[in-house]
């Protein structure tokens, strides 16, 4: 599909390594992080095409990690997809208005996930 790097940050080891195995499985380079501040250090060391980021994080939450991410000159333009259990619409108006550029529901539906990245990511 896509050789597009993919940092994704998740605390829960099952999802995160359930989440990617599946997108390795489709061509993506994915590296992982497990809470806000080690994505931010993992950003700003190597610049991932798309971010994937669980919202309820240890250390630095989700919400904290993309205003920061977007305040950053160096990583404002890289897109993030919110993942939460939060299903609620103010859950996902929250996600938008603190950077993120789109928003998916867990249990994470893995064909709608392939088309918000591909939307997001040039090739």
């Amino acid at each position: 599909m896509t050789s597009a790097s993919i940092l994704l940050v998740e605390d829960n080891e099952l999802n995160r390594d359930m989440l990617r195995r599946r997108l390795e499985r489709k061509g993506f380079n994915v590296r992982t992080a497990v809470d806000g501040q080690e994505a931010l250090d993992m950003m700003r060391q190597q610049h991932p095409g798309i971010v994937l980021l669980d919202m309820s994080l240890p250390v630095k939450d989700g919400w904290t990690t993309c205003r920061e991410l977007r305040s950053d000159e160096a990583l404002s333009d890289i897109p993030v997809i919110a993942l939460t259990a939060h299903a609620m619409n103010e859950d996902r108006e929250k996600a938008l208005a603190a950077g993120c550029d789109d928003y998916a529901t867990k249990p994470i539906d893995f064909p709608a996930l392939l088309e918000k990245i591909a939307g997001l990511v040039s090739s």
